[in-house]
């Protein structure tokens, strides 16, 4: 159901109310990491109430702390201590013992107990939290003061994280929330849930009901296209059905994807989040003894930085560019666009946000679109509003590809004219997203706003595939009836003429003084 608007103003207006004078980009890093830590604690307390059957955790611990841990880790992925719960940190606030020394000792002693299989998942997840940091206060005890004001604001009754939605109804509304008031710092991070339906929706129909699906994002931010995209398979909530692969440049989001993830309810067995820069470094399990094994995936999503500088020098015997050409460096659009399709199954789908740009820049990107077009693996392409995003005013497009695809032709949709205004963000409305989805989908032709094109045509217009080309959106203007509109001119003049008698006439009955008299003949004068 998500969280109500009642319930999200007071969150972030209590948020507002205990960070004191921490800016928002720092204070982001703390309030993520100790929220998602007491999804922890509580996973971990819920799990050890099942199996414990009444005996207490420091018992059990104190009998055989290593055979203990490691039993929760088996479970788990991970391993707390007795003392070591967020809701001992509160229990020592409460009874005025609490200090700074606490929160590292238990994140130094959460490090090491981690499974080795789920080293990928937690390592370094805490690391934008840093306890001895001037961004917290001078002293120790200022830093702890603030500490203190967030455990307090996270166990007060709005941040209740009982049930999955509820944790990632509260997670999602403050990523959303971050990146609109930190939008040069966040919004890269963050896709517009609305375009991201679309993008879902479109990868998963007709297999909305697979047993095992693997998904995949390379520049991943917050996770959030993964878990779209995943929200429409039937089999999303069944463990070890979904496979959520990603790679992330930034340190930020790739903690934020990793959390996200996990409080989405996804066990740590089946995330693949990869630290890396996806051009610079392929996915992991590429070059296996020195023979290329791309993993391939049966959806890839993407919404890449736009027109990102990268380093294409000798780039053209990559496997993934190899076919089709090396993206010119100034603009690495069509050098993820191709690194998704590479890692894309022979069966996938894959959806990726890009500038209009790439659809009728020429030199380098001409090559490879043309490329493209004739293999007919541009299925669609989707013309956006723009101020969609927090980042960016311009409009984007989205295009959809298969690798394998028979057909030639390509649909162009041109959605850029419907939208909701928001005071300075447009917004896609549900109907518009249902729109776009259904005539993508069943691969419709509308008047004025979708178009399919063959490729004879695409090959007139020299391979390009700039909108408007192919959608007319041109209306023209009613033509004019002369006689009408003179008729009226007429009229409007006698009702002139009428109303300046009228006015003269009630300037006449006016009663002249000599301080008057000067006013009332100038008057007079000008109508005449």
């Amino acid at each position: 159901m998500g969280l109500s608007n009642e319930q999200q103003t007071k969150m972030w207006a209590m948020l507002n109310q205990t960070r004191g004078q921490i800016g928002l980009t720092a204070y982001k890093d703390y309030i993520f990491g100790i929220l998602f830590y007491k999804y922890l604690s509580e996973k971990a307390t819920n799990w050890l109430e099942d199996v414990l059957r009444g005996e207490s955790w420091e018992s059990i611990y104190s009998q055989d702390s290593t055979k203990a841990l490691d039993y929760m880790k088996k479970n788990l992925g991970y391993a707390i201590q007795p003392n070591d719960f967020f809701m001992d940190w509160k229990k020592a606030i409460d009874e005025d013992r609490f200090n700074i020394g606490m929160m590292t000792d238990t994140f130094g002693h959460f490090n090491q107990q981690i499974a080795f299989e789920a080293k990928v998942d937690f390592e370094g997840i805490f690391d934008g939290m840093r306890f001895d940091s001037a961004d917290l206060g001078a002293t120790a005890q200022a830093r702890a003061s603030v500490m203190i004001s967030m455990i307090e604001l996270l166990s007060s009754p709005e941040f209740d994280l009982s049930g999955e939605d509820t944790v990632s109804d509260i997670y999602e509304y403050l990523v959303a929330q971050f990146a609109v008031v930190l939008a040069s710092d966040m919004g890269q991070y963050y896709t517009p849930k609305e375009i991201s339906d679309v993008m879902a929706r479109i990868l998963t129909f007709g297999r909305e009901d697979k047993e095992s699906f693997s998904i995949y994002d390379p520049t991943v931010g917050s996770g959030s296209l993964l878990l779209t995209t995943a929200s429409y398979m039937k089999n999303s909530h069944k463990r070890g059905m979904i496979k959520y692969f990603g790679q992330e440049k930034d340190a930020t989001p790739y903690r934020l994807s990793r959390m996200n993830l996990m409080m989405h309810g996804i066990e740590y067995n089946d995330i693949y989040i990869n630290h890396a820069d996806t051009l610079e470094s392929d996915w992991p399990d590429g070059v296996v003894d020195g023979k290329d094994t791309p993993r391939m995936f049966d959806a890839v999503m993407a919404n890449p930085p736009y027109s990102a500088h990268w380093n294409n020098k000798d780039r053209e015997d990559d496997q993934r560019w190899r076919e089709y050409g090396v993206a010119p460096k100034t603009k690495a659009d069509y050098a993820f666009l191709l690194h998704c399709l590479y890692h894309l199954e022979d069966n996938g789908r894959m959806a990726i946000i890009l500038p209009h740009g790439v659809l009728f820049r020429g030199a380098a990107e001409g090559r490879i679109r043309k490329a493209l077009i004739d293999k007919h693996q541009i299925e669609a392409v989707i013309g956006f509003p723009d101020k969609l995003f927090l980042n960016a005013s311009i409009p984007v497009c989205v295009l959809i590809l298969k690798k394998n695809r028979v057909e030639s032709e390509i649909l162009f949709v041109d959605a850029s004219k419907d939208f909701e205004k928001l005071k300075s963000q447009n917004h896609l409305r549900s109907e518009d997203v249902e729109k776009i989805v259904d005539t993508v989908i069943n691969h419709k032709e509308i008047e004025k706003y979708s178009y399919i094109a063959t490729l004879d045509e695409i090959k007139e217009n020299d391979y390009n595939l700039n909108i408007p080309r192919y959608v007319q959106t041109y209306e023209e203007e009613e033509p004019i009836d002369i006689v009408e509109l003179s008729k009226e001119m007429v009229e409007l003049n006698s009702e002139i003429k009428k109303a300046e008698s009228d006015f003269l006439s009630l300037l006449d009955e006016l009663a002249i003084t000599p301080d008057t008299k000067d006013i009332i003949e100038a008057t007079k004068a000008v109508f005449r």
